[in-house]
This record gives C-alpha cells, structure tokens and sequence, in this order.
C-alpha cells in the first residue's frame, strides 16, 4: 500500500511540475528590441528606429484581465521608454511609460522588463513610445478581446486588421525635435501622412496595391 501511494505521489508530483512548466511557456514575455533600420519613403531611405525591425511595431494580443511581460530591449541611440496608451495600469504605474514621472528611461543598451495589467479594456487600443519623438516610429496596436468564455458585443468580425495613422517626415526626426525645441515654435508638418506605415498612392515612390475596403460600424470601442 505505501508503494502505490508513493507511486501516486511521485506521478502527482511529475504531472504539476510539468503543468508548471506549460504554464511558463504560455506566459512568456514579448521580446522588443528597439533598433534602427533602414526604411524608404517618399523616393529616400533613412534610418529609423523601429521595434524588431518592424514599422509599424508587433500587435499585441491579449485578452482582458490578462497580465503580460514586455522585455524591452534599447539597442537604439536615445532614452526611450514604452507607454501603453489606453490601458489603466490599476495600482501598478510603475511600468506606465512617461520618462521620469513614473519611470526612469531605458538607456542604449539597457533592458527593462515591463508589466502590463489588463482591466476592464476591450478593443483595440495601442502603445508607443513615450521619450522625445521616438514616438514617430516607435508604436503599434494592441487588440484586447473579450474574456475567455465570453463574446464580442456584435456578431465576430470576419477579419480584424489593424488600421493605424501616422505621419513620415524626410529629414531624421530628432532633428526635427531638436529644431522646434530650439526655436520654441511647432514642429514643422510631415511630409506625408501615413495608414499602417504607408503614404498611400497619392505621394510619389508609394507601394502599389496598399489599399483596404471595408465597412465601419460606430459601435465603441471596437472598428470592424
């Protein structure tokens, strides 16, 4: 009898430390490295500093009252830090973004492993970078679904895309920054605006066939 219990103990004890284990896997953390890389627009390639190499950044995707890891990785030339706009943060600011009023930047070469703590939020929101202008190319779309067990407040979409707005500027854009900080007026307006890193047909060298069609319904905060 004590070696069957020990026996049943044993394989208890194997199933929940490799259930432990799949939990971890499911858990683990984004990875962004911030970098600069080399983007053509508007007919002329500069560098820009980018999330992974990508422009604009990785979706995250998350359900809500989740809780995700972010290791932020700054292999760029700037401070910077990373705001998640949109979401509460609730009792725990200290990972919120804006530098030097609840945390201190991340420096080149620097890490920092940044929490996210998902409330009440559902649709989609986004995160951006939160330090001078880095925020011109630093930024990307998060998707909050529903609960698990739960479903969207309308029949489910049948695609969802993340359509997002920005703006590019020719010249680098620190110098940009750096011209209207210096000068006290407004920054100078970009050359062109952009949906999902893209000017669009009407400016010169644009990528052929970048076009959405779709149907928008006004029912907040979800576009589908």
């Amino acid at each position: 009898m004590w070696f069957g219990n020990k026996i049943f103990i044993t394989c208890v004890l194997a199933f929940l430390l490799f259930d432990g284990l799949y939990c971890c896997q499911l858990s683990d953390p984004y990875r962004f490295v911030l970098e600069e890389a080399p983007y053509t627009r508007l007919c002329s390639t500069k560098n820009i500093l980018t999330v992974n190499g990508e422009f604009p950044g990785p979706t995250i995707r998350v359900n809500a009252g989740d809780q995700i890891t972010v290791d932020v990785y700054n292999k760029g030339k700037y401070n910077v830090t990373i705001h998640w706009h949109g979401v509460n943060q609730l009792r725990y600011p200290w990972s919120d973004g804006p530098e030097y009023i609840t945390q201190c930047p991340i420096q080149p070469g620097g890490k920092f492993s940044q929490k996210l703590i998902l409330s009440t939020e559902e649709g989609t929101i986004w995160w951006h970078a939160h330090s001078n202008w880095t925020r011109a190319t630093v930024y990307g779309a998060i998707f909050v679904y529903p609960k698990p067990g739960t479903t969207y407040p309308f029949p489910k979409p049948d695609a969802e895309v993340p359509i997002i707005l920005g703006g590019w500027w020719k010249r680098d854009i620190m110098a940009v920054y750096e011209q209207f900080i210096a000068t006290g007026g407004v920054p100078n307006q970009s050359d062109a605006f952009t949906i999902n890193g893209q000017p669009g047909d009407l400016y010169p060298c644009s990528k052929s066939g970048f076009e959405y069609d779709g149907l928008v319904h006004c029912i907040a905060p979800y576009i589908y």
